[in-house]
């Protein structure tokens, strides 16, 4: 696995990307803290961060693209599943690498509420957990990337997908806002659900009496709870997909100084799912 993640680091240096990616978010977080921090004596770093978060949408595509796709369109990814070491080990070492490369603008970012204390008043503590949540939250939206990077060879299909996926993020609040509240959607909502979890379950396995199983099952179980007690049904989707909303666990600190510890786990099980659903990605191609 080390030799793994440095050779992907290496990679990432010895391109552009590792670099512009750096760069850019140095650059774009500096503009806002010379406007917020410096000129208007703004004296949260947290909340000159959060104007950062935009930069993900583009930065985050652009360091997670190449990881699986690259290997497959060159065929080297066969080299990689006959390696001696485990699966596992090949996808965490990649993604440790990305994980670096974000992990680099943020030590940088450790200097800006120090810069603030010179001045006058600074908030440390809401500004360094502020980063350490930021940082985590770049580190989902990389497993996210890294998952839809294993599914394509194309470095531009995963460019757009992950793009795609976390501009919809990035907008969840608003999206949600506009989900109707009634009963019958949300059942119209969770039956899509299950049937969503049904095809992909198909995906992965080519077990089509596994996948039609669970649709039918779950379709059953979600009718008859509707009929039972229809009230469960309503604001569902809002409070079901609501978690979704990623960007808000950071959005807390920097406009409540509340940490959300619930919000850590989740990013952290974010990650944990999106590793292992990599895994089994490329463990099915192994096996096809």
């Amino acid at each position: 696995m080390l030799a793994i993640y440095k050779r992907e680091l290496k990679s990432y240096f010895q391109s552009m990307t590792g670099p512009v990616f750096v760069a850019f978010l140095i650059a774009f977080t500096g503009i806002y803290f010379m406007a917020y921090n410096m000129t208007a004596g703004y004296p949260y770093f947290s909340y000159t961060l959060s104007g950062s978060l935009i930069v993900f949408l583009v930065g985050i595509p652009l360091i997670t693209m190449r990881s699986f796709s690259e290997e497959r369109k060159n065929k080297t990814d066969q080299m990689l599943l006959t390696a001696p070491v485990s699966l596992g080990k090949v996808v965490l070492g990649k993604y440790l690498a990305m994980a670096t490369v974000i992990a680099i603008p943020n030590i940088v970012f450790c200097v800006f509420p120090l810069i603030i204390k010179s001045q006058g008043t600074a908030y440390l503590t809401v500004d360094y957990i502020s980063i350490g949540v930021f940082f985590l939250l770049g580190c989902v939206y990389a497993a996210i990337g890294m998952f839809l990077s294993a599914l394509t060879e194309s470095q531009i299909i995963a460019f757009i997908s992950t793009f795609g996926i976390l501009l919809v993020l990035y907008l969840w609040d608003g999206i949600l806002s506009m989900l109707p509240s009634s009963a019958i959607s949300g059942l119209i909502g969770v039956l899509i659900l299950i049937t969503i979890a049904a095809v992909y379950v198909w995906h992965m396995t080519d077990n089509p009496v596994l996948s039609g199983g669970i649709e039918i099952v779950g379709v059953l179980a979600g009718v008859a709870v509707y009929v039972v007690k229809s009230e469960v049904y309503e604001n569902l989707l809002s409070n079901l997909l609501g978690r979704l909303a990623l960007a808000n666990v950071f959005t807390d600190i920097t406009s409540n100084s509340i940490v959300d510890v619930t919000g850590i786990a989740l990013y952290l099980s974010v990650v944990i799912v999106f590793v292992f659903l990599t895994v089994q990605a490329i463990q099915k191609r192994r096996w096809s």
